[in-house]
């Protein structure tokens, strides 16, 4: 996720790759990236040398980062710290770093790697409304940004953090169904992907609601409906829900 936000925001003109400086604790994982980022020698440097910190990291790390940022003895006006780490608060982040940077949690999501992200972000008790322009300018280079109460932000890990592993699945179902009914594997898989995505573009493109335009494609006694009537037997809307929460509270134990 830190390579798709920053090579995305690169490539929009958010800010030059001369302005990057990157430390992972594997170096060749900068130089995967294909661009000529800056590899800072440890995790203190890009500390020191950063306005902006992008914090991608797992949430059971997160902490000792952000204790070497306070170690450093930045004032919070110098540093801005973005985290995509699940579940972990403002409010625990903002305790380990002692008020030495402004802090804001964002949530992306995959798709952001081909500019079709889904983000959303909330700002910490110091973050200032430059901050979350910043941010918006930078989540809206690899997709659509929006801003949220921090309360929801787990509940955004569980839709869109953790949907695009849903679609994935769904659209293997798809792909199967049509290979059961005797379509070649190569041709299912695509006719699956693409309705999935032409679907999806429908319901952005005009701003419907989703059952607004199933009832368009659902005609009495028809295909359409056979196949819904297999979906609810088979407590199709029900799963998604439950697999929307389940998400979301495995979001708020790693925050814990």
């Amino acid at each position: 996720m830190g390579s798709a936000l920053t090579l995305g925001a690169i490539d929009a003109g958010v800010f030059p790759v001369s302005a990057v400086r990157a430390f992972d604790s594997y170096p060749a994982a900068i130089a995967s990236l294909g661009r000529e980022i800056t590899a800072a020698d440890s995790l203190a440097d890009v500390i020191n040398q950063s306005d902006v910190l992008l914090l991608c990291v797992k949430p059971h790390d997160v902490a000792g980062v952000l204790k070497e940022v306070q170690s450093q003895g930045r004032a919070p006006g110098d540093l801005l710290i973005l985290s995509i780490a699940a579940g972990v608060t403002l409010a625990t982040m903002e305790e380990d770093v002692a008020g030495t940077a402004r802090i804001l949690r964002v949530m992306p999501n995959t798709p952001a790697l081909i500019g079709k992200g889904a983000a959303a972000f909330s700002l910490g008790s110091l973050a200032t409304p430059e901050d979350g322009a910043f941010a918006e300018k930078l989540l809206a280079a690899v997709g659509t940004v929006c801003q949220v109460k921090e309360s929801l932000l787990d509940a955004v890990t569980g839709t869109s953090g953790s949907g695009p592993a849903y679609v994935y699945t769904f659209i293997e179902a798809l792909a199967d169904g049509a290979l059961l009914e005797g379509i070649p594997r190569e041709q299912a898989l695509q006719l699956a992907a693409q309705t999935v995505m032409g679907a999806a573009a429908m319901v952005v493109e005009t701003g419907d609601h989703p059952a607004i335009l199933r009832d368009r494609v659902t005609s009495p006694g028809g295909t359409t409906i056979a196949g819904l009537a297999a979906l609810e037997k088979g407590a199709f809307r029900s799963d998604v829900i439950n697999a929307v929460k389940a998400a979301t509270r495995r979001a708020r134990e790693l925050g814990s």
